[in-house]
């Protein structure tokens, strides 16, 4: 398939730059495959699509607030670095803008939110393929303990507006209620949606929920750069699927339970778990290079929650399998519904409403 197929037309109103009022108050379109016939609804509707014996699996990656500013300590020219990856302590690979300014041995005073230097700086030791810097911290015995004080969330490129206004309510809003370990540096956004009142709810109606994690990497936004789907190489991800869920989602497919998964990082874990070994899950942790694209099929997710995504990306692609798993055709589905999401004003990407595909 081309890469050109799974464009489309986006106003760029209908992009997302705030959160909804309150989580589950975005909308819901619902995609049920066997019809392909859309429904509208809100989020909270989202329990009536569930039944009991049913397991929600969502990812519970916590977003670092990965931003960081600083100054040539030699020039005085600002820098600003995007964590992308914790190799060490105090060792990270990161992007720099103006990354041609950033050469091996430059040293960088790293600033606080009102401008001023701090005490801790950064070195340029290397440059990979990908044109990550990478950065070895000083002046602090770890300076993932200061990202809270020191850095600002990543909110992703296509929130064009003033960011800086609004950091308190994006610390909250753009990070799961359910959030543990943390290591992305974008949110799994579908989850984002979700409220400690709705998930209890949920629970209540028979409903499994566990948790698995993926730390969600820049690649995230990557653009498919590949004229064919089949050449793209894609990114690389850490994941870490748990002995309980594994135990839940196992159970779940002994008894012909539905797995509902909430994002496609959490499809990415579960199928590629599933690939790496015949029989049922297997507990651990790993790092993901999975490219799920149509025709697919799928092992474990029966159903999927996700977000609307961009033009020719991965998550676009991986949502167009699972709609007409096995098949191509799951490509015009989404296009169709993307197409009546546009005429119906839904709000897309990352603060942007959901998508239920039964």
């Amino acid at each position: 398939m081309q890469t050109a197929d799974f464009n489309f037309e986006l106003p760029p109103e209908r992009i997302a730059q705030v959160p909804a009022a309150r989580r589950d108050e975005s909308r819901l379109l619902v995609l049920p495959r066997a019809s392909g016939k859309v429904a509208h609804k809100k989020f909270r509707d989202l329990p009536d699509f569930f039944r009991a014996g049913d397991v929600l699996v969502l990812n519970n990656s916590r977003v670092i607030p990965a931003r960081l500013r600083g100054r040539n300590a030699a020039t005085g020219g600002k820098f600003e670095m995007l964590l992308v990856e914790e190799n060490s302590r105090n060792d990270w690979w990161a992007m720099l803008r103006p990354g041609k300014r950033a050469r091996a041995g430059t040293k960088i005073i790293l600033t606080d939110r009102a401008g001023e230097p701090t005490a801790s700086h950064a070195t340029v030791l290397d440059t990979n393929d990908e044109g990550h810097r990478r950065l070895q911290f000083s002046g602090t015995e770890n300076i993932s303990d200061q990202l809270n004080s020191l850095g600002e969330i990543p909110l992703p490129p296509y929130i064009t507006r003033e960011n800086s206004a609004r950091e308190p309510e994006d610390r909250e809003r753009y990070q799961t209620v359910f959030a543990q370990p943390a290591g992305s540096v974008a949110a799994p956004t579908a989850g984002l949606h979700f409220t400690k009142t709705l998930l209890a709810e949920i629970r209540a109606r028979g409903i499994q929920v566990c948790f698995v994690t993926l730390h969600v990497g820049l690649g995230t936004f990557a653009p498919v750069k590949a004229e064919t789907l089949s050449a793209h190489q894609m990114h690389e991800e850490r994941f870490e699927l748990s002995e309980e869920t594994a135990r839940i989602v196992n159970a779940a497919k002994r008894e012909n339970r539905r797995v509902i998964a909430v994002g496609t990082t959490t499809v990415r874990v579960l199928e590629s778990a599933a690939a790496q070994a015949p029989g049922p899950l297997l507990p651990g942790t790993g790092r993901t290079r999975i490219f799920i694209y149509p025709p697919r099929a799928f092992k474990i997710v029966d159903a999927l929650l996700t977000n609307f995504h961009l033009p020719c990306s991965t998550l676009l692609m991986l949502v167009s399998a699972f709609a007409a798993p096995g098949e191509t055709r799951g490509r015009e589905m989404i296009l169709s519904a993307y197409a009546e999401a546009v005429r119906e004003r839904y709000r897309f990407f990352s603060y942007g409403d959901a998508m239920l595909i039964l």
